[in-house]
């Protein structure tokens, strides 16, 4: 029998309209002996089961899996990964020849709350934000090759800069299934390298897959300026658009090798490339006005709502410094990945940076996350990646 924790009087309202996480100071008492990454029962004021989920110290101090009464066992992760699979089928991203490349989970969109699996090619790369996912790892991973069948030969997980700081966890990086050391993987029939090991997030930002495609509509005989291009892959769809020249900067030397290295295994030997190992805001500081398309896709400014102000005021100077530089009749392509970042905050620093730069902008597209990282419709903070195409007169 699960350990039990009880929450005070009406802080159930949130449960009842199926949000995922339980916050520490909806908490009355709990059982003792309750570890962090325990699975818990949540009980309400008035004895009523609601819901069932890992155990987290921290102010997220509950993130429920499940509404029902039911075991968190291997059937529980097997029927999950199933839906989860499931839906990538229906909607045409997995078992696609043209593209292997996927996320599989994605936390509180999968009803998977802390979990996080990408597919590249024949090996998935899973990722724990809470430690009760963390601790389940192993049985997660027999299931996800029982579910995947032929798909996947490998699993490696990668956790150790997602865990809570505060959890006492020795994490180390490492195949829990199989092994490889064929690394390239194809999304949209472009091949790149994933840096397990190394590289950020799973290895590569697969939630940008459809914006890129949108850029390589827009680069035929244009001059790109990539900045913040971590592996290059818009740098890549740029130059399969017919863009005449495209430049990638990023402050990482690894970075700047892995591009350099994605846009070889694409377009071997072309001279149109180049990759700048530079800061950004310097490197905007000193750039020429005669780009007519620049992507600004930063690392998130905000990772909680405390550094909020001071992330708006850098998305504001990031992006006013891109539209004094841009070229008239030029396209930015101008992203936030901060979950705290809402999509009037994002619009609101881009409205201004526009004005501070004194240039005449219209919006082209709104863009968001792809359909292989969907929003828990009872979750809508599950919704990070805002961004806005804007048309520069």
């Amino acid at each position: 029998m699960n350990r039990r924790i009880y929450l005070r009087k009406g802080k159930e309202e949130s449960l009842r309209r199926f949000h995922p996480w339980v916050f520490s100071g909806a908490l009355q008492s709990m059982d003792e002996g309750i570890g962090e990454g325990d699975v818990v029962d949540v009980i309400t004021s008035r004895g009523e089961f609601i819901g069932r989920g890992h155990f987290q110290i921290g102010s997220i101090a509950v993130r429920i899996l499940t509404f029902a009464d039911e075991d968190i066992d291997a059937a529980f992760w097997n029927r999950r990964l199933a839906v989860a699979l499931r839906m990538r089928q229906d909607i045409g991203i997995a078992d696609n020849p043209h593209n292997n490349t996927y996320r599989l989970v994605h936390g509180e969109g999968d009803n998977l709350p802390g979990l996080v699996i990408d597919c590249y090619g024949d090996t998935a790369v899973m990722q724990a934000h809470s430690v009760g996912m963390h601790m389940a790892r192993e049985v997660i991973a027999r299931e996800l090759i029982d579910v995947m069948g032929s798909r996947i030969k490998n699993v490696y997980y990668k956790s150790e800069t997602t865990l809570p700081y505060k959890a006492d966890i020795m994490q180390e990086n490492t195949f829990l299934y199989g092994h490889t050391d064929d690394t390239i993987a194809i999304e949209n029939g472009l091949k790149f390298r994933v840096d397990y090991l190394r590289g950020q997030k799973t290895g590569f930002f697969v939630d940008q897959r459809e914006n890129r495609s949108l850029l390589e509509r827009y680069s035929k005989g244009k001059r790109v300026l990539n900045m913040f291009c971590y592996t290059g892959g818009f740098s890549f769809y740029a130059m399969r658009g017919g863009a005449e020249q495209v430049h990638s900067v990023d402050s990482s030397q690894r970075a700047i090798e892995l591009t350099t290295e994605n846009v070889n295994l694409n377009f071997p030997g072309d001279n149109r490339h180049e990759a700048i190992c530079e800061d950004a805001f310097k490197y905007l500081e000193k750039a020429a006005g005669n780009y007519d398309i620049i992507i600004l896709d930063p690392p998130a400014f905000a990772k909680h709502r405390a550094a909020l102000r001071n992330a708006l005021k850098g998305y504001t100077r990031l992006n006013m410094k891109a539209l004094e530089k841009i070229k008239p009749g030029g396209i930015l392509f101008t992203f936030s990945c901060s979950q705290v970042v809402t999509k009037e905050n994002f619009r609101n620093a881009v409205f201004t940076a526009a004005a501070l730069a004194g240039r005449n902008v219209r919006i082209l597209h709104q863009l968001h996350q792809p359909a292989d990282h969907p929003i828990n419709i009872y979750h809508p903070e599950g919704e990070y990646l805002k961004g806005l195409v804007l048309y520069v007169e």
